[in-house]
């Protein structure tokens, strides 16, 4: 019966330690990108009792009771939620971003990202960095360089939509384009039906308030096409205030000249922009960092790294939602979102626990009256040595 006692206790300390893996999960059910454990129990050796006086004779098997074992991660996926927050991304499918600190890497599925004083993209919570990718190399990513956007001067201004024949004269207003500092400029575009000297002929004269800075003329064909030649006029605009002086084309290649009711042309494009400061920065499912600034210019800026493995035993939790790589079978394949092995992303939000509660519930009864009932053998065990020593003692 002694025995029984062992056994007891051997059950009430492998599911105090089950209570204590479930309070883990339970405890971590709103901790982003958390991956919950399952505890195994093993049972213990066994000593065999023979009938006969060989081992093929009936026995009895008397077990010695229970033992956590090792427990495991469940790499499961958790929900998704939206943050709002634009430099908070998730992985959907396989993959971990990589997080360098102190000269340690680290793998986390935890992705709440800021970007620090020095411009480098970290983890929110202890700020170690993110890794990116170029070329299936890790690096680091850095804005430092970034958080302005330098003007640049126009120097091109495409037109697009008609001009009519039976229009004699159009005026195209307010055209934007900017100079080598970033300052604006306003023209007109006064244009004059010529067809009838030269057929499908239109002359023009830029005019940035009275002062002309340019002139020359367009032809259409027979179909109301540009005519190769004559669709385009580059000049050279030297604006006062300092600025450098740059060559601007004129490009009518789009529009085209037609029996319509009225002159439609406008400006389509023009390449140029003022200098602008960083207003905004967003992480994209490709996994990209975008750079938004007061311009209305948008960047590309890193990418991020995500790392596959082929056996997810070897990862190692560490706390903070973060594994490392323990032993030889843990190699890693690093490459971009998307890429071998790895997720696509999921941006503006995180990936939610995977900690199921109606089953970690379901555990814990399970665990609870394990407990009881290896209490309730020792109980019984005492009980019954007692009685034992209570049966000698009248004698």
């Amino acid at each position: 019966m002694l025995d029984s006692i062992y056994i007891g206790m051997s059950g009430l300390s492998s599911f105090s330690k089950g209570l204590s893996n479930i309070s883990g999960n339970v405890a971590n059910l709103n901790t982003p990108g958390f991956k919950g454990s399952q505890l195994e129990f093993l049972d213990l050796f066994y000593r065999y009792q023979y009938s006969g006086s060989n081992q093929h004779n009936s026995s009895h098997a008397s077990g010695s009771g229970v033992e956590a074992g090792a427990s495991y991660v469940k790499f499961t996926q958790g929900e998704f939620r939206q943050t709002g927050n634009d430099l908070n991304v998730a992985i959907d499918g396989n993959g971990f971003f990589i997080l360098n600190k102190e000269g340690k890497t680290f793998y986390t599925r935890s992705g709440q990202f800021a970007f620090d004083s020095s411009g480098f993209l970290t983890a929110r919570e202890d700020g170690a960095r993110v890794a990116g990718v170029v070329g299936g190399r890790t690096t680091e990513i850095n804005i430092s360089g970034r958080r302005s956007n330098p003007a640049l001067a126009t120097s091109a201004i495409k037109f697009d939509d008609t001009l009519s024949v039976n229009s004699t004269d159009f005026d195209v207003a307010n055209i934007t384009a900017f100079d080598s500092l970033g300052k604006q400029h306003t023209f007109t575009l006064e244009l004059i039906n010529d067809s009838a000297n030269v057929p499908g002929r239109w002359t023009f004269e830029l005019l940035e308030g009275a002062t002309q800075v340019a002139t020359g003329e367009i032809r259409y064909n027979g179909s109301g096409e540009a005519v190769a030649g004559f669709e385009s006029t580059t000049f050279t605009y030297a604006p006062s205030g300092g600025a450098n002086s740059t060559q601007i084309t004129l490009d009518f290649s789009d529009s085209d000249y037609l029996s319509a009711s009225s002159s439609t042309l406008k400006v389509r494009t023009q390449d140029g922009h003022a200098a602008g400061f960083l207003t905004k920065t967003s992480i994209d499912t490709d996994g990209f960092l975008n750079l938004s600034y007061s311009n209305g210019q948008s960047v590309r800026g890193g990418q991020l790294a995500l790392a596959s493995f082929s056996d997810l035993t070897a990862l190692q939790a560490q706390g903070g939602n973060r594994f490392i790589v323990f032993g030889e079978t843990g190699r890693s394949t690093i490459s971009a979102p998307g890429g071998f092995a790895t997720g696509r992303l999921l941006a503006g939000g995180i990936e939610l626990s995977n900690v199921n509660l109606a089953q970690e519930f379901s555990e814990l009864i399970i665990v609870q009256r394990a407990y009881q009932a290896s209490s309730q053998v020792i109980s019984a065990a005492n009980e019954m040595i007692q009685q034992l020593g209570e049966i000698r003692g009248r004698r």
